[in-house]
């Protein structure tokens, strides 16, 4: 085709002129638009190539494409590949294999797609892609690169314990307070060997792999439920006495109300001296977690937050910068404080104790087989 060849109506350089100028399509559609326009005033194809930055052949392909379809022959084709055809025995061989551990004999802890084909080639004779695989995963909800952790606990009162401690959560007592208190303790103030790299475009934060360590401090805190506010305090030890002095300063603000507690089993909770500081102000009650369920205690989610946005990734060359940075963050957290909301109900709780429980069972049975 000559340059010559490309006959435009007005109407048809209108289209081609909008579509250079739409922000809903790709510099190369736009590209691809004004090789047509230059064509079309009667520019050589060595002089449009230039002005492209394409090659020559490259500018006979899109005049073919719109002299053939017009604009739809500019625009980008969808693409792709083929879908794999699996068949339904390999597909469920795949799925089963994947909810056991492997083999001894391979020395894996856990299944990553391309240890999955290569397994199935191996045993089946059959090839599968490692995307088919993690495809497969996908659509099932399987994730077996990842791992979480769980542990029952064995208190003997853990369900009045759970619909206590969730009582207060779902309808806490009008008027009352309820607190949520754990200490979270030895948090080290962690110097790197060397400076911080700071974030560059294109480049995250790093750190030295290797630190100092500074010391550490013990972290009070008591979470108002249902205000999100964090009463905190960094003390250099943890026990009985500090716990009392700490706890002191939580209920002060609350004064004049019923106050509700929720604590571990932790011994420092629970000495002659809180006993009988209890026994002096009955407006206060304890509501102790299961043994092994700190789960329960919302105070831990936010020991979580605080790690996450605040110590983990914090470089400290004292612990008084520690502690000064842990009462940065809590003044911060309450000046927008926001409550947890709390949805789970003691019977769904249970229900799924109860399931965890009967799966373990199922396991021992099997392995005892």
């Amino acid at each position: 085709m000559l340059a010559g060849q490309v006959e435009l109506t007005a109407d048809e350089r209108a289209e081609l002129r909008a579509l250079i100028n739409s922000a809903d399509v790709s510099a190369s559609v736009a590209t691809r638009a004004r090789i047509v326009l230059w064509c079309a005033e009667k520019r050589q194809k060595k002089e449009i190539a230039a002005l492209a930055g394409v090659s020559r052949p490259t500018v006979d392909v899109w005049l073919s494409r719109y002299g053939a379809d017009g604009i739809a022959g500019l625009l980008d084709q969808t693409r792709g590949a083929a879908r794999e055809q699996v068949a339904p025995a390999i597909r469920a061989r795949i799925l089963a294999v994947t909810r056991t551990s492997p083999p001894a004999e391979t020395g894996l802890s856990h299944w990553s797609s391309r240890e999955m084909a290569a397994f199935i080639k191996r045993t089946e004779g059959v090839y599968v892609s490692h995307h088919y695989v993690a495809k497969l995963w996908r659509e099932h909800g399987l994730t077996p690169h990842r791992q979480g952790t769980f542990k029952v606990s064995r208190d003997p009162e853990f369900a009045e314990k759970v619909a206590d401690i969730v009582g207060l959560y779902l309808e806490p007592p009008g008027g009352a307070v309820v607190l949520s208190v754990d200490e979270k303790t030895q948090i080290q103030a962690l110097d790197r060997t060397q400076p911080l790299l700071p974030v560059g475009f294109d480049a995250g934060e790093k750190r030295t792999h290797d630190y100092v360590r500074h010391g550490t401090t013990n972290l009070f805190a008591a979470l108002n439920v249902g205000t999100g506010e964090v009463f905190g305090e960094c003390k250099p030890t943890r026990n009985g006495a500090d716990f009392l002095a700490f706890l002191k300063k939580a209920v002060k603000p609350h004064a004049g109300k019923d106050i509700h507690v929720v604590l571990d089993n932790l011994s420092t909770h629970n000495t002659p001296d809180v006993q009988a500081w209890l026994t002096k102000n009955p407006q206060v009650t304890f509501h102790f977690t299961p043994v092994g369920s700190s789960w329960i205690n919302q105070i831990e989610t936010w020991f979580g937050i605080i790690t996450r946005q605040s110590i983990r990734r914090g470089t400290f060359t004292t612990v008084n910068v520690l502690i000064n940075q842990i009462r940065d963050y809590l003044a911060h957290w309450n000046t927008n404080p926001k409550p947890f909301t709390w949805t789970a109900t003691a019977d769904e709780i249970l229900a799924k104790v109860r399931l965890v429980q009967t799966n373990i069972k199922k396991l021992v049975d099997n392995n005892a087989k």
